[in-house]
């Protein structure tokens, strides 16, 4: 399997086949674009009544030596079978199995003209850190240590988190032999658990910078410090952001659980409702759907930053600025300009390298795109959005609070915020005959300042994160300066 540059010119000689080993460790191109596979491996209907009986690592497995094929099969099934435990996910909910890792669970079953509609949660957030960045961190560690050991090299983690990534990442990797992790987060605008998650590892190994800014000004050093090529190297600058291929490819095999769980068989198709910000969970759902996987519709839910849904219903993709990005009652989508886009983009237009860093490049020099094909638009592909399966919605802190209230009242379970924007969105678009499943994002636990004022009681926490806000906390507060960013780093690093 090769791997080309989102951003890569036309003409074969530029455009330098990466394999799997090759991009593990890195983020962006060195043209700035994103790695994408040459070609999506094709999964037969042989394949998927074989995988129905497998275990959850066991289909990691199966699904990841398409993408991973320069690994050794027995290395890869016993990095899968390390990373997908009911010892690792063993945060499930009373009268769901930790066994599953992603538990389904039927919300509501209606019977509507022309058939049923039926309503699901999928849980992606039994993980240590409780979000369902775990699913594709905790394998990221791993791999990340097994390629390392075998090159007796070392990595510096350089990535911004809205709340979650970063915990998630910081959980994979503390005490890794050769890694030291830098995350930037937004000061002040996390919730009280999600910064006390992360602030009070006390490892050597992981650094904590609070940015005095939005989660955009965090993403914004992570692209020039990886653009910044001579000091990368330098500093063997990695990343575990989602433009990270292998945690959108680690994200693909649970669409194929879930499909797997929620049907008989392979004429059935379902739906996926997700909750997205940065797109790069439902751009994993898009990978899995390009693989063959039978999903009628993928649905993004946003929140009040709603760029992704503005183009999926407009066509123009316009980037707010800083000051136009709302904090929110759902703080891990409060981003305004999504860094795994570009990867639907480069298939929405063909797979054409030389427009798609166009039309990137008009993003950065003018806040956007519009492929509506309007009169002075950038191109018409919006026309061709539609077969690809995306729609989209959009949910306020009103909703939130409402569907928390619902879902309580009507299912006996408590969500978080995120899940809350996505159960909205979802009741959207429901559809005879076609379960739709929403997506966890993190149990609610994490959030419990909105849960408190939705329901008045404190959101149930899992043992061992009962007083996690009293701990000791150690991070830095620094500005947006690169360059004193990229002092900081080379000062922790020692290289």
């Amino acid at each position: 399997m090769q791997y080309v540059s989102t951003r890569a010119a036309q003409a074969p000689a530029s455009s330098a086949p990466q394999q799997f080993s090759d991009i593990l460790l890195g983020g962006l191109a060195p043209d700035g674009g994103l790695y994408l596979p040459a070609e999506y491996p094709q999964v037969t209907g042989a394949e998927l009544d074989a995988w129905r009986k497998l275990s959850y690592a066991e289909l990691a497995y199966e699904i990841l030596r398409k993408f991973a094929t320069d690994i050794p099969d027995a290395d890869l099934k016993a990095l899968t079978a390390k990373t997908y435990t009911k010892a690792v996910y063993r945060n499930a909910r009373d009268g769901e199995k930790a066994a599953d890792i992603t538990p389904l669970r039927v919300l509501e079953e209606n019977l509507a003209k022309g058939g049923a509609t039926t309503l699901l949660l999928q849980g992606l957030s039994n993980g240590p850190t409780l979000a369902f960045k775990d699913m594709a961190m905790q394998l990221l560690g791993n791999l990340f240590e097994y390629t390392l050991a075998k090159t007796k090299a070392e990595l510096n983690i350089f990535g911004a988190t809205s709340g979650d990534t970063g915990s998630a990442a910081e959980y994979a990797m503390r005490g890794k032999k050769g890694i030291r992790v830098f995350m930037l987060s937004p000061h002040k605008k996390m919730s009280a658990f999600q910064s006390a998650q992360m602030f009070s590892l006390q490892d050597k190994n992981i650094f904590n910078i609070a940015v005095e800014g939005v989660f955009d000004d965090c993403q914004d050093m992570v692209k020039a410090v990886s653009n910044d090529l001579p000091f990368k190297a330098a500093q063997k600058i990695g990343t575990v952001n989602s433009i990270n291929w292998a945690r959108v490819v680690a994200q693909v095999v649970y669409y194929f659980r879930g499909y797997l769980a929620a049907t008989t068989d392979n004429a059935q198709k379902v739906s996926f409702t997700v909750p997205s910000g940065n797109f790069g969970n439902i751009c994993a759902g898009h990978i899995a759907r390009m693989m063959g996987l039978p999903i009628a519709k993928l649905v993004a839910a946003t929140n009040e930053n709603d760029v992704l849904d503005e183009f999926f219903r407009t066509g123009v993709y316009r980037v707010r600025k800083s000051a136009e990005t709302y904090h929110t009652s759902s703080p891990s989508m409060d981003i305004s300009k999504a860094s795994n886009f570009e990867r639907f983009i480069y298939d929405l237009v063909g797979r054409d390298g030389d427009r798609v860093r166009a039309l990137f490049h008009k993003v950065e020099t003018a806040g956007g795109f519009d492929l509506s094909g309007k009169p002075g638009s950038d191109g018409d592909e919006f026309t061709l959005v539609a077969k690809y399966g995306f729609q989209s919605g959009k949910s306020t802190h009103k909703d939130r609070l409402d569907t928390i209230r619902d879902v309580a009242d009507d299912y006996g379970i408590v969500i978080d915020t995120h899940t809350a924007d996505g159960i909205k969105v979802a009741r959207e678009h429901l559809e005879p005959g076609v379960p739709m499943i929403v997506l966890e994002t993190a149990l609610a636990a994490k959030f419990n300042e909105t849960i408190l004022d939705a329901l008045g009681v404190d959101a149930e926490r899992p043992g061992g994160f009962e007083n996690i806000e009293d701990l000791p906390q150690k991070f830095v507060v620094m500005g947006t300066d690169v360059a004193a960013m990229q002092a900081y780093i080379a000062a922790n690093t020692g290289l």
